[in-house]
């Protein structure tokens, strides 16, 4: 499935920065990482190593999807976090705009998640060959045609907030890969936004929690 590649100008937008960290705000529609084809080298980790040479990749978002994303700022500090990602003693809270009314106010949704070979970049739900992945859910607002949710994912398959609300029958608005018709129709960008990351510091070991506010 191809789209143009056509991302956002500006400057970065710091949230924090330390020795240890560099926290950003990644626009909709910037890659986190250089893609394949040479217009697709524009990207956050490149306009972050320009900002900050010493910045190095610690964990992703996709391309539509905004907010909190960390870089560390050096090979210790990237361990130490890389490590906190593959435990799972990070945080990540995200807010979400999905089609249709959700029945309930919280729930867990716990399907298993596997690439869509065929139909690559897409996943899919896959019981028999499915990594497990686990996500709640907490509604937090409604409106005619959409229901806004804060989403927890307890595990970090890739696509999987996109894949488990389109399983749930309520594709995340804005949504290319997995929305259609009206869902797809009905925003402009992905409703989808990393809110909130919390982790613990690479020196001291303090919990740290970092915040960007919901642009839809």
């Amino acid at each position: 499935m191809e789209f143009t590649y056509d991302p956002p100008a500006g400057p970065l937008v710091e949230i924090h920065r330390d020795k240890d960290l560099l926290v950003l705000d990644k626009p909709s529609g910037l890659l986190s990482v250089p893609g394949k084809p040479e217009d697709h080298r524009d990207c956050l980790q490149t306009r972050a190593r320009a900002a900050h040479p010493g910045s190095l990749l610690v964990h992703r978002l996709d391309l539509d999807t905004s907010g909190v994303i960390v870089f560390a700022m050096n090979p210790r500090a990237q361990r130490h976090l890389g490590l906190q990602f593959e435990r799972r003693q990070t945080d990540k809270t995200y807010i979400a705009r999905v089609w249709g009314q959700v029945d309930g106010t919280a729930g867990r949704i716990d399907l298993p998640i596997d690439i869509d070979w065929p139909n690559r970049p897409l996943h899919h739900v896959a019981p028999e060959t499915g990594r497990p992945a686990q996500t709640d859910w907490q509604v937090i607002g409604r409106d005619a045609v959409s229901t806004r949710l804060q989403l927890t994912p307890l595990t970090g398959r890739s696509h999987q907030l996109r894949v488990h609300m389109q399983a749930l029958g309520h594709p995340i608005l804005g949504d290319r890969l997995y929305a259609t018709g009206e869902a797809l129709a009905a925003a402009p960008r992905l409703q989808l936004h990393a809110a909130a990351l919390e982790l613990f510091h690479p020196t001291g070991g303090d919990r740290v929690r970092f915040e960007s506010p919901v642009p839809f």
